[in-house]
């Protein structure tokens, strides 16, 4: 595969709420409905030229002299060298050299500066150009610049953006935090970096960006495997679905199609990436089944999100609730039904009103109001059994708040629950966020939470619903961040 890289190759890949579904998708007997939202992670790759000299923005407040070889000035006369950077953030900077590994093991990237390691940037980068070194026919990649831009509403708002006016900030603010310090809302930013890093990297190499429609497969598959690689094991991967193909009803790919994969670096490991990329092995096809791509709420009706500045440690959550499960496997089945059937019904419900908007000529919305309501019912009953707090009490305050104000159809805490931000599926009417925004401006908890979880200041985020998955990006947006 032949193809010169362009100089700069720009990216995004959407958040996601899992309206319904959490937990269930892990299931292949189940369903998530999944919604891709506005707010995008942005990759900007930029193929630099030996030579030349430029002064880059690689932190918050930070600044270095880079040499266009993707070095610090120190380094310059290195080759392959790969600096990703995260300007949003104070000293979020990743320098990378590169290493070919020995009887097919692909390429392995080596963190050449101090500093903590990023893991899903760490990996993306080394399945990513495992895969374009096996497929392109130049297997040098030159010096590589990459810049990842978050829209704001991925995490809470700081002392430092607070003080500097994050609503007026544009569209990617100045947190003025390290990136461990940030506090994230839980719209999926680990997915959503990972395949737009991995997605810019394949266009960048060994594609036009007009190609990006017809690679998303090929695409969802490497971000599948390396998002899956970063965790530490193979998730549900409705997020990264979402990512590339926007808004669907999601049903989950079998696991044993990446555990086969092994470790980078490992013996052969290219061509068995190879193999789950670009889907021929016959013994493990992929069985993602994603139904409904860009699907739309209905005419007349919106999602918000309510950052309540906590969040939720999902993996220990999961762990938790899959143990109940396996010990309490006919209880748990009557409630993975129950929540099935009524996600179903959800789904079709939402569906009929969207192509057929006369049908709710009252514009209450009172049929999805009931199924969200019964579907929140299921949850607190999942709750209380897996000592699990998937909707806790202190959300369940909120939500009930929420809900009895009128023209808010229903909210759930999406996804794995927890303490991350609420949706809410409302009247598209500004006169309701007015007194939703009114109704936050003072919220104070006044329940004791049953898992001793406590609320921050309740902000409506800006992010809405959006169903479009991956795309391209013009580069201008991005003048004095890359």
């Amino acid at each position: 595969m032949s193809v010169s890289p362009s100089p700069i190759t720009a990216l995004s890949a959407p958040g996601k709420v899992l309206l319904t579904g959490g937990y269930l998708v892990l299931d292949r007997k189940y369903t998530g409905t999944v919604f891709a939202l506005d707010a995008r992670i942005h990759i900007v790759v930029q193929q630099l030229r030996k030579g030349h000299r430029r002064l880059g923005k690689l932190g918050a407040g930070t600044s270095t002299e880079v040499a266009d070889d993707g070095n610090t000035a120190d380094d310059k006369h290195n080759e392959n060298t790969i600096v990703v950077c995260s300007p949003q953030f104070i000293d979020a900077v990743w320098e990378y050299g590169i290493q070919r590994c020995k009887n097919g093991g692909g390429i392995k990237v080596i963190q050449k500066n101090a500093g903590p390691h990023n893991p899903f940037v760490e990996t993306s980068l080394n399945y990513a150009l495992t895969y374009i070194s096996y497929v392109a026919d130049s297997k040098d990649f030159g010096s590589l610049s990459i810049t990842i831009l978050a829209d704001n509403d991925y995490y809470s708002e700081t002392a430092f953006s607070k003080a500097s006016g994050l609503q007026s900030a544009g569209r990617f603010a100045n947190f003025g935090v390290p990136l461990h310090e940030a506090h994230k809302t839980g719209l999926g930013s680990s997915a959503a970096l990972v395949t737009s890093l991995v997605s810019a990297l394949v266009i960048h190499r060994t594609m036009q960006p007009d190609d990006l429609g017809t690679a998303r497969d090929k695409l969802h598959n490497l971000a599948q495997a390396a998002h899956c690689a970063a965790q530490g094991k193979v998730g549900s991967g409705f997020d990264v679905a979402a990512a590339i193909y926007g808004s669907c009803l999601y049903r989950r790919f079998s696991p044993h199609i990446l555990e086969s994969v092994g470790e980078a670096g490992s013996p052969e490991f290219e061509e068995r990436l190879f193999a789950v990329v670009e889907d021929v092995n016959p013994q493990h096809p992929w069985d993602t089944e994603c139904l409904d791509f860009g699907m739309q709420l209905p005419r007349g009706m919106q999602m918000v999100l309510c950052d309540v500045d906590c969040g939720s440690q999902t993996p220990s959550m999961l762990k938790k609730v899959l143990e109940w499960r396996k010990q309490n496997p006919q209880e748990a089945e009557l409630l993975w039904n129950a929540l099935q059937s009524n996600n179903e019904r959800l789904c079709l419900e939402l569906k009929q009103l969207a192509q057929n908007p006369n049908q709710e000529k009252s514009n209450d919305f009172s049929d999805v109001r009931n199924l969200i309501q019964r579907s929140r019912n299921h949850i607190r009953s999942m709750t209380r059994k897996t000592g699990v707090p998937i909707e806790p009490r202190v959300q369940t305050e909120l939500l009930d708040a929420v809900s009895d104000i009128d023209g808010v159809v229903g909210g759930v805490v999406p996804g794995a629950g927890g303490y991350d931000a609420i949706a809410l599926l409302i009247r598209d009417d500004i006169e309701v966020v007015r007194k939703l925004n009114e109704l936050f401006e003072n919220w104070e908890s006044k329940v004791e939470d049953d898992f001793g979880g406590k609320i921050g200041k309740v902000r409506l985020l800006g992010v809405r619903h959006g169903s479009a998955g991956v795309k391209n990006e013009p580069v201008e947006q991005y003048t004095g961040w890359a």
